[in-house]
């Protein structure tokens, strides 16, 4: 029995942040019933990588779902989504603030005829303020959050995540937040109504930055790979490329020079402490990439592995995925696309009682299970639904 075991969401959801945060309950063993429209459902279906018709990515966090086809602007599906809903235990929802009142499925709505509901609202705001109203993207919230700001080599134009980092925290802080809910309902008390934004869970996880600028008064500025508070911690140039390297203590930093033949650099007085070297972190830069100029990646990293220091070679998603931790922990499991075509998909990295969560339902097609839970709530199967095949 997973932790969420007999919990029902209903998932009003399109693209990522609020289908991610669906993908973690369902994870978790809830029974996660996605709605989406007849009309293509939920666009990222389209979005590619496409696998003899079915999206690779819209799969990743549609996975261990059921999928629902009904037309909201129809009155027998609104009947039937607002019968789904109040059979939920959760709904979650990420359009526009205000569209889902339009169709009577909003929080206030809802939770009258259900006042232990759990509700989640998704969006890239937040429900209220001058900029509710607004749509956002990924991209857009970390410009918007000061992330860009940091992101980058000093000089160079703006850059983003190569993550669409605002999406998947946002899920995370909604599934978080779900999951804490429930507890509450579990006690016996009413439900809430949970509002996250993108932009406040881009703020809620840059405290680095924030309390940078709380304390100076000073804006964070980029700086590539490097840290502002401690060196060395960075990427550094090699022979052959580079190598990640966070000597982030004393001890680390005296282990480093060690591994190089250099005690003289832990003896330096710019290099003294970990600010001191972060004051100092472009000079201590270029005499490690002088020292590591004749030296391969692969000889400094088990130079420094054998000493303790923390560092890393600068893997492709290739080499990540390949690699013998990713596989002992059981993290990339096969999956199978509507149409039988078969898969692979990086499942939640979690373990709970040591047992790790995989893929139990595999990703459906569009409408796939919508008479089967119609029938479980005693719904009419709308006219004009369409399933995908």
């Amino acid at each position: 029995m997973l932790p969420l075991s007999g919990i029902r969401v209903a998932e009003f959801c399109q693209v990522l942040a609020g289908p991610f945060c669906g993908c973690l309950l369902a994870d978790m063993g809830a029974d996660v019933i996605k709605v989406e429209s007849p009309q293509g459902g939920d666009i990222m279906r389209a979005w590619p990588p496409i696998i003899e018709g079915y999206s690779q990515y819209f799969a990743s966090v549609n996975r261990n779902k059921r999928s629902v086809a009904l037309d909201l602007k129809d009155p027998a599906g609104l009947k039937a989504a607002r019968r789904l809903a109040l059979s939920a235990d959760v709904v979650i929802e990420n359009f526009r603030p205000g569209v889902m009142a339009r169709f009577g499925l909003d929080h206030a709505s809802l939770s009258r005829a259900k006042p232990a509901l759990v509700y989640c609202s998704v969006s890239a705001f937040g429900q209220g303020g001058p900029r509710a109203a607004e749509g956002g993207f990924d991209m857009t919230v970390q410009a918007m959050s000061g992330a860009m700001s940091v992101t980058g080599e000093p000089g160079g134009r703006p850059v983003k995540c190569g993550i669409p980092i605002a999406d998947f925290t946002a899920g995370l802080y909604a599934a978080f937040s779900v999951a804490a809910a429930l507890a509450k309902v579990r006690r016996g008390e009413p439900g809430d109504y949970i509002d996250v934004s993108m932009l406040g869970a881009m703020l809620g996880i840059a405290h680095l930055q924030t309390s940078e600028y709380f304390a100076t008064g000073r804006d964070p500025v980029k700086l590539g790979s490097a840290h502002p508070m401690n060196a060395p911690y960075a990427a550094f140039r090699c022979r052959d490329g580079y190598l990640a390297l966070a000597a982030g203590n004393d001890k680390l930093w005296q282990a480093t020079c060690e591994g190089i033949g250099r005690d003289d650099l832990a003896a330096d007085p710019r290099f003294a402490s970990p600010g001191l070297r972060a004051q100092h972190q472009d000079a201590l830069r270029e005499i490690l990439e002088r020292e590591f100029a004749n030296r391969d990646v692969a000889e400094l990293l088990s130079v420094f592995g054998k000493r303790g220091v923390p560092c890393a070679p600068i893997n492709s998603y290739s080499q990540v995925l390949a690699d013998s931790q990713v596989a002992h922990m059981g993290w990339v499991q096969p999956m199978a696309l509507p149409g039988g075509v078969a898969t692979r998909s990086v499942v939640s990295p979690q373990r709970v009682s040591d047992r790790g969560l995989g893929i139990y339902r595999d990703p459906p097609a569009l409408g796939e299970h919508t008479d089967e839970v119609l029938a479980e709530i005693g719904a009419m199967a709308p006219l004009g639904r369409v399933a995908e095949q």
